[in-house]
């Protein structure tokens, strides 16, 4: 048994069903990101993990225990809020030791694990300052701390970094998964940032409508994806599609061969006339002297990269190009890429067809 699993949870009120039968396990160390769009159900599901709501059906084990009716307090758990709930008449010093004194921890046991927390998340020149005098990134280390001082068994994070500016959110992430490769405790993140997911996730679930669409590492998740949905919601820009349908030869875009493996060529032609979708990472696409022929229709530089939307005969893409080009808007070029890049995914299930 894993450190944290859960089994067929599901979760409805009345004829409205937000969780439709979640099964995950993580073990011992991991981190494991819930992620997907507003209303996907991991807010739901965090709650049930930290004990703040109850499953319709299913359970919930930590470790051993069965905690699927456990009282919050009874799971050993730690939670980092998006909206840091630190008490503003408490300066920063009583605020990370408020846990510990509700659960009669002696004084100095208390200064010892401040002392601990604030060492390591560097707020050492902040103990007495209330949370008012503090920054939007003081006060997340600071419901950090709190939550550290505790050593518990799980940490629960609901989009901590949500009210951060974008400097301060990249800087906070790089401290988040500093922390866990100090600390090593097992931890649960919900977020709708999928360059959140990717950068610190072990593994990350992706939701949509009260569904786990894949479970896999950041890798898996990208270079595998299990749905279209998966395909386009983790990735920026998202992934090219295209609407195709399979012919004797392969499979056609507008009147447009599209490049095949010889596997999925062979399989296709088996089905001719299904529809597909077939879909392309912007970064797998390139400019050539042969290939689709194209015009470009806008230029994004990024300063690193440059993305380039073409229209073609089969479609609109987005390549995404190292660095500048001296290619300008109206120009006409041709797109090529290697065709075990791309991906089929079934035009009526969305479902991802193997290699």
């Amino acid at each position: 048994m894993g450190a944290l699993s859960i089994r067929n949870v599901r979760k409805s009120y009345g004829e409205t069903h937000i969780l439709k039968g979640i099964d995950l396990e993580i073990d011992k160390g991991e981190f494991l990101i819930l992620v997907g769009p507003s209303g996907c159900g991991k807010s739901t599901l965090l709650s049930m993990i930290a004990g703040l709501d109850a499953p319709t059906s299913g359970s919930i084990h930590i470790g051993e225990r069965d905690v699927t009716h456990a009282l919050p307090k009874n799971r050993d758990i730690a939670m980092v809020f998006q909206s840091y709930a630190l008490y503003p008449n408490m300066n920063v010093a009583q605020n990370i030791a408020f846990g510990l004194e509700m659960r009669k921890v002696p004084k100095p046991g208390r200064d010892a694990a401040v002392a601990r927390v604030a060492k390591m998340l560097q707020i050492e020149h902040l103990l007495e300052r209330k949370p008012g005098a503090l920054s939007g990134g003081q006060r997340q280390r600071v419901a950090m701390g709190r939550a550290l001082a505790r050593d518990p068994l799980l940490f629960l994070f609901d989009e901590p970094l949500s009210n951060l500016d974008a400097k301060l959110r990249v800087e906070m992430r790089a401290e988040i998964k500093l922390l866990h490769q100090r600390t090593r405790t097992t931890t649960v993140y919900v977020t709708h940032d999928q360059v959140e997911a990717m950068t610190l996730g072990d593994r990350i679930a992706v939701m949509k409508e009260g569904v786990v669409q894949q479970f896999g590492t950041p890798d898996d998740i990208y270079d595998r994806p299990a749905t279209r949905f998966v395909a386009e919601f983790i990735g920026s820009p998202a992934m090219n599609m295209l609407q195709a349908r399979s012919t004797h030869e392969g499979l056609s875009a507008h009147g447009i061969e599209l490049a095949l493996t010889a596997g999925r060529a062979e399989r296709l032609r088996a089905q001719v006339g299904s529809e597909w979708i077939y879909g392309l990472r912007p970064e797998a696409i390139g400019f050539g002297a042969n290939g689709l022929p194209g015009c470009i229709r806008m230029i994004e530089p990024t300063g690193p990269e440059t993305y380039v939307s073409v229209e073609t005969g089969a479609g609109t893409l987005v390549a995404r190009l190292p660095g500048k080009i001296g290619e300008q808007v109206g120009d006409n070029v041709h797109l090529q890429w290697d065709a075990a890049q791309a991906h089929l995914f079934d035009a009526s299930t969305e479902v991802r067809l193997p290699e």
